[in-house]
């Protein structure tokens, strides 16, 4: 009777918010339309603008769709992560924290009302929850890494095309710009924001050392360093772009030999890891009784994992060679 209790009271709650929050979106979109300013008025307080582009500007009309957008992310910008931040810039997702929280939010609570509805049990719901709240970070982070790995396989590329435009009497920031035009993403799209950020006023090596953070790559930070105290100091920015090229290639070199030698390890430990596991599904298989005894003193099995856990990070953390 306290169960049911509970779970009419969620769902009643659960149904208030989505109410509130659909009346909330509208008045969000009547406002939205309601504030509009015309944009040559608010550039003739800074510039003079000709009458060709104030009269582009007077037909055009801002999106409601991205009105909605500001002004929901305004609110809710009190819960804005500044790592959450950071991480969705690393994997390059057009979408701000305060709507990626919102989404995530969202989904999740669906999922958990379609588990509780179907299954008419408050337990899976919880466990859809879970699932599905933690899913978009696991996604992150895989998106994250990914975009790293592919930009660490083309930085000697954008090295060699900076150092050649350099040769051929470019400017730093102009050898950037051919690199945009150059090469493929994930490297244009970072390059492109370094100059953007400059063109937006920002200082080149503020816009470096950005681009350092957000790809966390040991070699990249080794350029970035060599810039800052080359345009500091000063020096031949192709000389000092050869030698770093140079050094990049063979610690590239020395990685690729350690991981090769060490396959062998690596593959011991993740077939290790992974062959408890198998033993056990085969058991439960052959003789589910005996198994389930196992599990009546649940210490046996936590302990069990435990310990999988441990012995992977031991044999990853012995494989972790520094270069």
């Amino acid at each position: 009777m306290t169960t049911s209790l509970i779970g009419a009271f969620a769902l009643s709650m659960f149904i208030l918010m989505l109410f509130l929050g659909t009346i909330v979106g509208v008045f969000l979109v009547i406002g939205g339309i309601g504030s509009r300013e015309n944009i040559s008025r608010r550039l003739q307080t800074y510039a003079y603008v000709p009458d060709n582009i104030q009269a582009s500007f007077s037909g055009f009309r801002p999106d409601r769709f991205q009105n909605f957008r500001i002004r929901l992310n305004n609110i809710l910008s009190v819960f804005v992560s500044r790592r959450l931040s950071e991480q969705l810039s690393s994997a390059n997702w057009p979408i701000t924290t305060s709507e990626f929280a919102l989404l995530r939010l969202g989904i999740s609570g669906i999922l958990f009302l379609l588990g509780w509805l179907i299954s008419g049990l408050i337990l899976p719901g919880v466990g859809l929850f879970l699932i599905s709240y933690s899913l978009p970070m696991v996604f992150l982070r895989q998106a994250i890494s990914r975009r790293r790995r592919d930009f660490e396989r083309q930085l000697v590329d954008v090295l060699v095309l900076m150092t050649g435009a350099v040769r051929a009497g470019y400017s730093l920031l102009q050898a950037l710009s051919v690199v945009e035009q150059e090469i493929r993403a994930p490297a244009s799209e970072e390059i492109a924001r370094v100059t953007r950020e400059v063109e937006l006023g920002r200082s080149l090596a503020n816009a470096l050392d950005g681009l350092a953070e957000r790809m966390e790559n040991d070699d990249l930070q080794l350029v970035v360093t060599s810039i800052n105290i080359n345009q500091q100091v000063g020096g031949n920015m192709a000389t000092m772009l050869e030698a770093v090229t140079a050094t990049i290639r063979e610690r590239q070199r020395l990685f690729g030999e350690i991981r090769s030698q060490t396959s062998m390890q690596r593959f011991t430990g993740f077939f290790l890891t992974l062959l408890p596991i198998f033993v056990a599904g085969l058991l439960f298989v052959i003789n589910p009784q005996y198994m389930s005894t196992l599990f009546d003193i649940m210490c046996i099995p936590i302990g069990a994992i435990a310990g999988m856990i441990v012995g992977n990070l031991i044999i990853r953390q012995m494989l972790n060679v520094k270069i």
